[in-house]
């Protein structure tokens, strides 16, 4: 159960990196 709960965190983690680099760098978009 930890490891389902644990990729989830990890990949809203990944998304949320995404986007907030997305918004740092809107020129490379």
């Amino acid at each position: 159960m930890w490891l389902d709960y644990s990729l989830g965190a990890v990949v809203t983690l990944a998304i949320l990196v995404y986007l907030v680099y997305a918004l740092v760098r809107p020129e490379k978009f």
